[in-house]
């Protein structure tokens, strides 16, 4: 099966909401998902060269590879069902381009949405699909 680790700002209330909306759409169940403030990505991420300290990005791990920001964002679409797939083509746009949007949001989205206290709590039915 080929899985994939998305690990987000478990803070953050729009990163909760997009993580939510992946759980529903991801029907196969192939993907994983983790806090970067959790163990599991403390202990991950410096094998990618990632300082795990520096909570400003989405990070999507497959295949040994390591994806951040809009790639990260765009991969994690091709596991999810319907339409969502499709937009896996805006990867042919350059990575500068895309991240620039998706900065713009990064910035602003604690101001926007909010933040939570502590990181969220995955319900029963969700626990499996979560690491530590």
């Amino acid at each position: 099966m080929n899985e994939g680790l998305v690990l987000f700002d478990g803070v953050c209330n729009f990163c909760n909401y997009w993580v939510q909306f992946a759980i529903k759409r991801n029907k196969k169940k192939n993907l994983r998902f983790g806090s970067l403030q959790g163990n599991t990505a403390q202990e991950i991420l410096p094998r990618y060269q990632i300082d795990p300290s520096i909570l400003k990005s989405v990070v999507f791990i497959e295949n040994n590879t390591a994806y951040q920001s809009s790639t990260a964002v765009l991969k994690i679409c091709k596991h999810l069902d319907g339409g969502w797939k499709l937009l896996s083509f805006l990867l042919i746009i350059p990575a500068f381009l895309r991240d620039a949007l998706y900065n713009w949001i990064g910035k602003n989205r604690y101001k926007w949405f909010g933040k939570k206290e502590s990181c969220m709590i995955p319900t029963a039915a969700q626990k499996a699909l979560f690491v530590n």
